[in-house]
Order: structure tokens, then C-alpha cells, then sequence
């Protein structure tokens, strides 16, 4: 995974363009049966249009003396995202209008973007920025900024059954290595594991798109096959550090997805929980009403956290092949768990009479026994969204006594084995 990243890091990615391109085609060398798609500019994807592409060649800034104060090739998160050609000479107080630089972080230059609007602008360290004299100045943008498209990729692994797991990441920062490759990274290698296993209960459906506008494009374009078929997704943001061990919950919080990733999460060095509250990725737009795909996020240090963030410190030094590994390790617990997790369904409507079938005291007094009042309990939960694990750890009694339940039960015909239920209609 760490090498894969070092490969992909000088690309100079945005939500559209040749860098999104080429950071797919070489994510396919890994994963066959990845599948680029493209949307033109223009088009109406819910309450967004799709951009026009972005482009960016080189750029640099001279300052009075002709010497290089900036230069694309040196770190292209030297450009604004986004930035409109230009070839320009300005005075000092004309160019410091179109510079960003962070007083908190003097030795960083900060990550900006400006995707719907046209305009340009350069990114500097504050010492460098402080250090700028009077004088004229030479700015060279060479981008285009013109009609083309939005490209996503997207591959499916077959499983036993149409229901689907979602595993999202986004793929349109330049060189930024947590904020950036390390989602993309993770996903790979999940990828090639969940393929190479002998069987798989659910089909996974994994999405390499860029953060936002792609993922409202890819809502658009597949909001009904996702309201049908997917039980639980992940988005995978910020996983590559050695940091944290952090999940965000779904918008509703206590999905079954939810859940298993609780108690995951719980079993690692600096577990963090975070709200749907706290959402800051592509979580904000799956998990909203209407769309309601059973989404949380998982990570190592969240997005806006860590104090590399945004900055082109971002790099491989913030990024290890342990914390690769850590994140991988957790995606896949939490999979493991949710594929052997099993949910059944009521039979009835209300509660059954259980003393017919042989189920309930015969003459009832004050107290119901433990064994009974197990009974009602797991009745009450069969509700396709509590797992057998779900209900052990809700009642507080042994896993192996709920399963004895669950089987009785189910003899007599008031439980039936389901997927987990949808959260839409």
C-alpha cells in the first residue's frame, strides 16, 4: 500500500481532469475490472452540475529580482485548485490579493481550492510570504479550465446474494498523502482480499470517486440501485497515519453497521467515536434524507485533526505502512463481523402467544422466568436490524444463550433468517 502511495503522490489530482485519470488507471494495475466512467461538464446531478475540467501544466512566480519564489514542480499544492490561466506582471499589494498562506502553520503551504468560481491564486509558507519585497512580480498559471467531464471508477465483487456493501473513497487532492491516497490505498487492498476469498455472503460495490461532486454525481446517477440493494457502506477517509483508531457514525447512529464498527473500534490503541455531526466527507451526502444509504466513516486520525492537515506536510512521513496496515486490519474486522452476522425477522404480528406452543409459564404469577422473559426480549429485537451479536450485547447475557433462543424460536416458526434490513422504504 505505502508504495503504491509513493506512486500515485506527485500526481496533481482535482475533481476533474487527467490526474483523476491516471491515478485510476494505475489503481487497475491492482484491480482488475475497475471501471472508469465519465460524466460530461454540464450535467444535472441533483441540486449540482457536473464542472467544466481542470488542467494544470506547470506555474511559478518570479519576484522582482527574476529569481523563483514558487514553483509547480517543487509541490503543486503550490497552485489553487482550480486556477484560471493567466501570465500576469503585479505590483506586491496587487499579488497579495491572489496569495494564501497559514500564520498558524508558517512552514506549511496551505491546501486551497476554488472549484466553482473563476479566479486563480497561489499558496505559499507565511515566512515566505512575509519575506516578499516591493516590486513587480511574474505569475505563470498554465491550466485550462474548459468543457470535458468528471471522471469516477467503480468495481463490483460478486457475492452469494444482490445485497451490497458500499466501500467509498474519493480521489481528487494533489499531494496530500493521509488526506488523499490513503483512502484509495485501503480500498485497493480490501479489494484484492474480499476478491480472493473462496465465497462472499454480500457483493461489494467500491467507488473511487472525487470527494463531493462525484459522489452527488454517483448519487444521481444510481440513487434507486442504491436505495434497493445496499445493507451497509463505508466511506474511507484519513486511514494511513499512526494515529487514531476513529469512526463516525451514520446519520441515524444505530444501525447495524454502526454497531459491529462500535465494537470494533472499542478493541483498538486510541479509539475515537465521532457523530454524524462531526461529518465533514462523503458521509454528508449518502447519508442524507431521501438518499439514506446506511453510511459511517472509518479512519485513523479524522480529517481536520491531525496538524498536517490541508498542508503540503501531508506527505509520506504522515502516511506508514503501519498505519496503512492498522486501517486495513480495521475495515476488515468490521466486515468479518457484519458477514457473519446474522438478523431474523418476527413472523408475527405483536407478540406470539407463546403458551400454546409450550413456550410460556402454565400458570402465570408475579415473576417471569429469565428464560421467558429472553424469549420476549428476542422477539422484540427480530426486527431484521439487531443482530444476534446486537441483542447479546443489548440484553447483557451470553452470546450462546441468545442463539439457543434464536434457534427455538425459529423451530416453531416465529423467527426467519433475513439480510439486515434497509433504512429507505
Amino acid at each position: 500500500m505505502h508504495a503504491l502511495a509513493a506512486r500515485l503522490f506527485p500526481i496533481c489530482r482535482s475533481i476533474t481532469g487527467d490526474g483523476v485519470r491516471e491515478t485510476l488507471a494505475i489503481i487497475s494495475e491492482s484491480l482488475p475490472g475497475l471501471v472508469q466512467h465519465e460524466v460530461p461538464s454540464g450535467t444535472s446531478v441533483l441540486d449540482w452540475t457536473v464542472p467544466d475540467e481542470w488542467n494544470i501544466r506547470g506555474a511559478y512566480l518570479e519576484g522582482p529580482d527574476g529569481a523563483r519564489i514558487i514553483d509547480f514542480a517543487d509541490s503543486n499544492v503550490h497552485v489553487m485548485g482550480y486556477s484560471v490561466p493567466v501570465d500576469e506582471r503585479l505590483t506586491l499589494a496587487e499579488l497579495q490579493t491572489h496569495l494564501h498562506s497559514d500564520p498558524e502553520y508558517p512552514d506549511a503551504i496551505p491546501y486551497v481550492t476554488s472549484y466553482y468560481n473563476r479566479r486563480w491564486g497561489l499558496c505559499l509558507t507565511a515566512k515566505q510570504r512575509e519575506a516578499l519585497v516591493d516590486g513587480e512580480y511574474h505569475v505563470v498559471i498554465d491550466s485550462s479550465l474548459e468543457p470535458g467531464s468528471l471522471t469516477y471508477g467503480e468495481l463490483v465483487i460478486p457475492g452469494d446474494t444482490t445485497d451490497e456493501v458500499l466501500v467509498t473513497t474519493y480521489v481528487c487532492h494533489p499531494s496530500l498523502a493521509n488526506n488523499e491516497l490513503s483512502g484509495p490505498m485501503v480500498a485497493t487492498a480490501l479489494a484484492r482480499w474480499l476478491r480472493d476469498l473462496p465465497s462472499r455472503r454480500y457483493t461489494y460495490r467500491f467507488v473511487f470517486a472525487p470527494e463531493t461532486i462525484g459522489a452527488i454525481t454517483y448519487i444521481a446517477l444510481h440513487l434507486d440501485q442504491l436505495r434497493s440493494n445496499v445493507v451497509a457502506a463505508y466511506n474511507l477517509t484519513c486511514i494511513g497515519d499512526d494515529g487514531d483508531y476513529s469512526y463516525m457514525a451514520s446519520r441515524l447512529g444505530n444501525l447495524p453497521v454502526d454497531r459491529i464498527a462500535r465494537r470494533i473500534v472499542a478493541t483498538r490503541p486510541r479509539p475515537v467515536q465521532y457523530s454524524y455531526i462531526d461529518r465533514g466527507s462523503d458521509e454528508r451526502h449518502y447519508g442524507m434524507p431521501g438518499v439514506d444509504v446506511p453510511m459511517i466513516s472509518l479512519m485513523r486520525t479524522k480529517y481536520g485533526v491531525y496538524p498536517q492537515y490541508h498542508t503540503h506536510l501531508d506527505d509520506l512521513t504522515v502516511v506508514t505502512p503501519t498505519g496503512l496496515q492498522g486501517g486495513l486490519d480495521l475495515v476488515r474486522d468490521c466486515i468479518v463481523e457484519f458477514e457473519a452476522s446474522e438478523y431474523f425477522l418476527s413472523t408475527v404480528l405483536a407478540e406470539p402467544q407463546l403458551g400454546r406452543r409450550g413456550l410460556y409459564h402454565g400458570v402465570h404469577a408475579r415473576t417471569v422466568e429469565d428464560v421467558i422473559l429472553l424469549r420476549t426480549h428476542v422477539l422484540a429485537y427480530a426486527d431484521a436490524m439487531h443482530s444476534v451479536s446486537d441483542m447479546a450485547e443489548l440484553f447483557e447475557v451470553p452470546l450462546a444463550d441468545v442463539r439457543a433462543i434464536v434457534d427455538e424460536l425459529t423451530e416453531h416458526g416465529l423467527l426467519v433468517s433475513t439480510a439486515p434490513r434497509k433504512v429507505h422504504p
